[in-house]
């Protein structure tokens, strides 16, 4: 067995810590290991989890679905975002707002879809969600926090869980003081712990060491995120912040193969010809839920994620990441697969 595989199947080396491959509980919802694929705007809808799941993931958290797009019924919001495919369970969909009366409704609405977990976003630092009251803008007004937590379970009947940043500014730790509340006066069943504060976005070294001192006040599991763009960075800050699971976000992006390696199921790292396999199932998959015209639009994001594994030529890259046709990426995926790309 190789070293990588080993280290992934054994404790860490404090000897406290359960392996990445045990399972544990949120809420009573059994997990079948400790590798999560953390919540991703924009980009995680059900064949990204999917993808995750068959990789390895324990769990996948869906990207941020609005509170209030499942509260007005808004089209969009109801038959893409909150799309739940039938083999990913366990799920967990996450909602952001900031009105409670929403988040209940919402939350009803994605139990009714299938939801196994709700997830409330308390940590996406960026201005346009954080200016309407949601996202990391929650840990100003820890009361109105509390009660979207409660709103949620009241409406689910679900486990609730929390995503949160440690702060809002350097040296703040409203977050830290947040999620013991919330865990405490709401009953919230996890936490995912991003320990960086707003300010910083996803900049700079993760406060790991203040992840830890979460993990030993809060009664509940502590699921690690921020930082861990490799498999080796993920166990790493699996033994440094004393977490009970780990909760990858851009390292899996092109790269499931991140969740096989902590579950000790891939040794070697993909071929040419599996990283082409990949995407094109991604194409398949996109395209499938999308719609063709859509999909080729939507798609562009995704490509470089999987050419950054390969050696192509610059041309050929900026063809496939600047086309909109899913006819034309397919002949020009087809023709690095092949090693032999053609330009128009």
């Amino acid at each position: 067995m190789s070293e990588t595989v080993a280290e992934a199947l054994a404790t860490t080396s404090s000897g406290s810590q359960p392996a990445l491959t045990e399972p544990f509980e949120i809420g009573g919802v059994e997990i079948s290991n400790r590798v999560l694929l953390a919540p991703l705007a924009s980009i995680g809808n059900w064949f990204v989890r999917m993808q995750a799941r068959r990789y390895g993931a324990g769990l996948a958290v869906s990207e941020m679905v609005s509170s209030f797009g499942l509260h007005y019924g808004n089209e969009k919001t109801m038959k893409e975002l909150l799309r739940i495919h039938p083999d990913e369970h366990p799920v967990s969909i996450q909602l952001f707002g900031q009105s409670p009366e929403a988040m209940e409704s919402g939350a009803r609405i994605a139990a009714e879809a299938g939801a196994d977990l709700i997830d409330i976003n308390m940590g996406c630092p960026v201005p346009k969600v954080r200016k309407t009251g949601a996202g990391a803008e929650l840990l100003s007004d820890p009361e109105l926090a509390l009660e979207l937590a409660r709103a949620a379970g009241r409406g689910s009947g679900l486990p609730v869980t929390v995503k949160i940043r440690s702060g809002l500014m350097p040296g703040d730790r409203s977050g830290f003081d947040l999620a013991v509340r919330l865990v405490e006066e709401a009953g919230v069943a996890a936490i995912g712990f991003h320990p960086r504060v707003a300010k910083q976005g996803h900049k700079g070294q993760p406060d790991y060491a203040m992840a830890r001192e979460l993990s030993e006040t809060i009664e509940v599991p502590m699921i690690i995120s921020g930082g861990l763009s490799s498999a080796e960075a993920a166990r790493r800050a699996y033994e440094e912040s004393n977490a009970d699971a780990v909760m990858i976000a851009r390292g899996s992006l092109g790269y499931p193969w991140v969740f096989a390696e902590l579950t000790g199921q891939e040794v070697e790292p993909p071929t040419r010809e599996s990283v082409m396999d990949e995407l094109a199932w991604v194409m398949d998959r996109a395209e499938e839920h999308l719609g063709e015209v859509r999909a080729g639009r939507y798609l562009r994001k995704f490509y470089p994620w999987y050419l950054d594994q390969l050696d192509v030529p610059k041309g050929v890259r900026n063809e496939l990441c600047q086309t909109a046709g899913l006819d034309r990426a397919r002949e020009i995926v087809a023709g690095i697969r092949n090693g032999e790309p053609v330009i128009l």
